[in-house]
């Protein structure tokens, strides 16, 4: 079969519309979660929405539902558990493991088929079905919705978080929030990338934008562009050779990652 032949097939279309809405969820939560420093954060919240996802594998539920249910859990839980920056790190690294852990015993005790276990930790295109692409669409919009409610105040609260608690910004109560916000994207590109390969998508594109401009409004649209040319540009790129989706992704991430850290060297070079 042709490219053009593929394009017109059901599945192919509806994982190329869950990688758009992914790509701009991603592109517009990355600079944030650079400047705040929280890749690894997002990779801890990626392991529990894998754990979520296992077990609604093995109870017979909609495998989206089950991410983000565990990715949810996992920012309520980091917001919680590190109220202190020192801690960050290791209640990170608890999470992880526990999730991981616990994601391998549930898959373990899955009797189906051995795809939809690969599928939770490296993506799979054909997992995604309209029932999943519906709740991927509304909790997007979700998510983008209470972005803009909370922009100015979390941005403030990001670059500078000392002076955002004495002008009586609720910064807490913020990082919760954002962290949820994180969760839930996370569990929604478990599905395209796999939780092992999340941060292609939500750290990578923004890292890029954020090395050729300092303008916060122009590394937003820079990463959501980077975002939606690794996530489109992957899937495309996988379907003719039938390459796994989640390689192609990351690659097409990691090139835009290493063309954008060179125009950077070139341009402090001309400064």
């Amino acid at each position: 079969m042709t490219l053009f032949d593929l394009l017109e097939l059901e599945f192919v279309q509806t994982a190329l519309i869950a990688a758009a809405v992914l790509g701009l969820v991603a592109g517009v939560l990355g600079p944030f979660i650079v400047t705040r420093k929280m890749a690894f954060a997002v990779h801890g919240t990626s392991e529990l929405a894998f754990t979520g996802g296992a077990a609604a594998l093995l109870l017979g539920i909609g495998v989206g539902y089950g991410a983000l249910a565990g990715s949810i859990i996992a920012a309520v839980l980091l917001g919680v558990l590190s109220r202190r920056e020192s801690d960050r790190d290791s209640v990170i690294g608890a999470i992880l493991a526990f999730g991981l852990g616990m994601g391998i015993l549930m898959l373990a005790l899955y009797k189906g088929r051995s795809a939809n276990k690969f599928g939770l930790l490296t993506g799979q295109i054909v997992g995604v079905d309209s029932t999943d692409l519906d709740l991927l669409v509304v909790s997007s919009v979700a998510v983008l919705a209470v972005l803009a409610l909370i922009w100015r105040p979390l941005f403030f609260a990001s670059v500078d978080p000392d002076v955002a608690v004495s002008r009586g910004v609720p910064v807490r109560g913020l990082s919760i929030v954002f962290a949820v916000l994180v969760g839930v994207a996370t569990a929604l590109s478990v599905q395209v990338v796999g939780a092992l390969l999340v941060l292609a998508l939500m750290i990578t594109p923004a890292a890029a934008a954020m090395r050729v401009t300092a303008s916060p409004l122009r590394a937003t649209v820079l990463s959501v562009v980077f975002a939606e040319i690794a996530a489109v540009g992957g899937i495309l790129l996988s379907l003719q050779p039938g390459l796994p989706v989640s390689a192609l992704v990351t690659g097409v991430s990691f090139v835009i990652y290493l063309v954008c850290r060179g125009i950077g060297a070139l341009q402090r070079r001309a400064a």
